[in-house]
């Protein structure tokens, strides 16, 4: 038993769940056959709106009781994919206009992606590379390998004298 009890004001309405329930995709059928008992179309949808209203994580589906965080998120998944809250979007639009009434003229859609308009030659360059050039000696082998970072040849057993 999870946290959550059955009254608890945050599950779908028998009212609004009767509207949803026809615009969900069918079941997929299981590659094998068979399955393990699937859960429930209204659970799942309820678990999913609780966590897009409260913001809590899926993975804290499981202590709730309402449905384990895997079972939802794959469904709320299945559901993108289909379309399903986009169509529960558009029809909760057109809902409200027909009671309310949305003033379309007023509505307005503004974003741009860009270049910043006085970005440009006068920039510069990128700041995190400091105009430098390909390697410098500090990051050769050879200099690693000095400790005394001196210009003066390693000695080796074939250069040794």
């Amino acid at each position: 038993m999870g946290l959550v009890v059955a009254d608890d004001g945050w599950r779908i309405p028998d009212r609004v769940w009767a509207q949803m329930e026809p615009l969900l995709p069918g079941r997929p059928a299981h590659p094998l056959g068979c399955h393990n008992p699937r859960v429930p179309d209204r659970d799942a949808m309820n678990a999913i709106l609780l966590v897009l209203r409260t913001g809590m994580q899926w993975n804290a589906l499981n202590a709730t009781g309402i449905c384990s965080c895997s079972s939802a998120y794959r469904r709320f998944r299945e559901w993108a994919e289909a379309g399903v809250f986009l169509e529960f979007w558009r029809r909760g639009l057109l809902a409200y206009d027909a009671a309310v009434g949305i003033e379309w003229e007023w509505l307005a859609l503004d974003g741009a992606l860009g270049k910043a308009p006085l970005g440009g030659d006068e920039t510069g360059p990128n700041p995190t590379d400091r105009a430098k050039k390909g390697r410098n000696g500090a990051s050769s082998a050879r200099a690693r390998a000095s400790r005394s970072r001196s210009a003066r040849p390693l000695r080796t057993a074939t250069t040794s004298s």
